[in-house]
């Protein structure tokens, strides 16, 4: 399994990595810049394998290659995180909140290359109506593998740099877009388990009037504790989930 770091190389402040990029067309990744309270998650997505993130990997081969886009700002409350809340008519996980994201096309490029930034940040603003033009890709973690639809998501991590206004574009596929101060997503008050009838297990968040788990919580999870923000919780603190989650 290729690491974050194998296949996107060093940091960029340590290599001029931008100046790369620009020269060669492909989407600049680099950390140079950040605001200070950003360089622990920075720091933690240049050395973070995937076993650290998730027991879940891709396979050998298979999978259909997607990415998310894990946009940082700073908002009325501090450092928050955007997120969406996939339409309650949807077949499947209705109402699940979510990172803005989804498949490769052909026009993302090289899923080795930078394909899955240019796809993580064109889905976002499909689907919530970002301005790329003002996020910084500073981080790209590990593939991880969604067994239950096939999917192998490398997640964007971005600073949103020059915010722009968003929403949801089409109500048929998104109820809602919003941020999570990350006050919040730290909060002991907020986490809880979740436990799925088919035995799974996991984190989640009780945030903006929403349920955050699976996927998307457990990435979080993550990222606040190897950014060290994770504050001590009750893990014993159950919420069920049915079988239409």
């Amino acid at each position: 399994m290729t690491s974050a770091r194998e296949q996107y190389g060093e940091p960029a402040q340590e290599r001029g990595a931008a100046a790369l990029a620009a020269a060669s067309g492909r989407v600049a990744v680099t950390a140079e810049g950040l605001p200070e309270w950003l360089a622990p998650v920075a720091r933690a997505a240049a050395t973070i394998e995937p076993r650290q993130l998730s027991r879940f990997l891709p396979p050998e081969s298979g999978g259909r290659q997607s990415a998310v886009l894990i946009l940082f700002g700073h908002g009325a409350r501090g450092p928050e995180l955007l997120l969406m809340e996939r339409a309650g008519t949807l077949r499947s996980h209705a109402g699940q909140p979510s990172f803005p994201g989804g498949a490769l096309d052909p026009e993302d490029g090289d899923p080795e290359a930078d394909g899955p930034v240019r796809a993580a940040l064109r889905e976002a603003q499909e689907e919530t109506g970002l301005d790329p033009s003002g996020v910084q890709v500073f981080g790209v973690l590990p593939r991880l593998y969604i067994p239950v639809s096939g999917f192998v998501v490398t997640p964007v991590l971005g600073w949103w740099r020059e915010p722009s206004t968003v929403g949801a574009v089409d109500e048929a596929e998104t109820a809602r877009v919003f941020t999570v101060p990350v006050a919040d997503l730290t909060d002991p008050a907020h986490r809880v388990t979740t436990r799925h009838p088919s035995g799974h297990v996991g984190p989640a968040f009780l945030v903006e009037d929403a349920l955050v788990w699976g996927f998307t919580a457990g990435v979080i999870d993550r990222i606040l504790h190897y950014a060290g923000w994770e504050i001590p919780w009750d893990r014993a603190k159950q919420v069920p989930l049915d079988w239409r989650s």
